[in-house]
């Protein structure tokens, strides 16, 4: 065949739909989470570059069903960890709760894996008189840069609330025991799980209602090279599969022990 013939049949090939794409299928995914968040998400004590946890495992599950690789890393605070999927260095998000900010530099699997409460954490000594989200307004919050409670409190908190933000939770309860702040937002899980690992458990109560009950879903930045419509839909339909067999359920609990378990053993400082 002359080489011009040949040059403009690989070309074509090149050209027709789906060849290309079907040659270059995303077979590794690198993701990240909050990374103090346990039972959902923790760095691993013997690998601090890594995250573990019920998220990481639902999406290590996920990804051996499909066939893909998947790293869950460890990417700073929760603040910079959204950064990196944003700008897409970073595939995906291994847990959080829907907002309009975050629709509009990531696509949502559906459903949710698991439903969370978010709560008002204040010194025990030091409760004040609530009953919603009203009674927070003439008081002095913290909470995580860049956290979120879902839209609604988010929008009244923009609107209506004092809050500070720290990079991590563990700023955002020494602040509150030092008397810096009055309360702090987060959730109700892994609030309770880090107080409890701190040594802080007896002094702080988490009043009710909850401000907010979101569920948590994974979460496929924009500008991943992997987003295409194959991955999408595979991630929902497995996700779909493993949410009514119970799976999130299971990983969780068994994560919480886990978690537990490390507790009672000397744990190395991450780097």
């Amino acid at each position: 065949m002359p080489r011009f013939h040949r040059s403009f049949l690989l070309l074509l090939l090149c050209l027709l739909p789906g060849l290309g794409h079907a040659a270059g299928k995303c077979e590794r995914l690198v993701a990240t989470g909050n990374p103090e968040y346990p039972p959902y998400l923790w760095r691993d004590p013997e690998n601090p570059k890594q995250l573990i946890g019920a998220n990481a495992d639902l999406l290590k599950q996920i990804a051996k069903e499909l066939g893909l690789k998947v790293e869950i890393l460890y990417t700073g605070p929760w603040s910079r960890a959204q950064d990196e999927v944003r700008t897409g260095r970073v595939d995906l998000i291994a847990g959080a709760f829907l907002t309009l900010p975050r629709l509009e530099t990531m696509d949502y699997v559906h459903p949710a894996f698991l439903e969370t409460q978010s709560v008002v954490w204040v010194k025990r000594d030091r409760a004040f008189p609530y009953s919603g989200w009203d009674d927070l307004r003439s008081h002095t919050g913290g909470t995580l840069v860049k956290n979120s409670f879902g839209q609604a409190f988010d929008q009244f908190a923009r609107e209506n609330l004092k809050l500070e933000e720290v990079p991590s939770l563990t700023q955002a309860y020494q602040k509150l025991l030092l008397e810096r702040t009055e309360y702090v937002l987060y959730e109700r899980y892994p609030g309770l799980v880090l107080a409890d690992t701190l040594g802080m458990a007896d002094d702080l109560v988490a009043l009710e209602p909850p401000i907010s009950s979101e569920g948590l879903y994974l979460t496929l930045s924009h500008n991943s090279a992997c987003n295409d419509p194959w991955l999408r839909g595979q991630l929902a339909k497995k996700m779909t599969e493993l949410v009514a067999a119970g799976v999130p359920e299971t990983l969780l609990q068994r994560n919480l022990e886990r978690w537990k378990a490390l507790q009672m053993q000397p744990v190395a400082t991450p780097e």
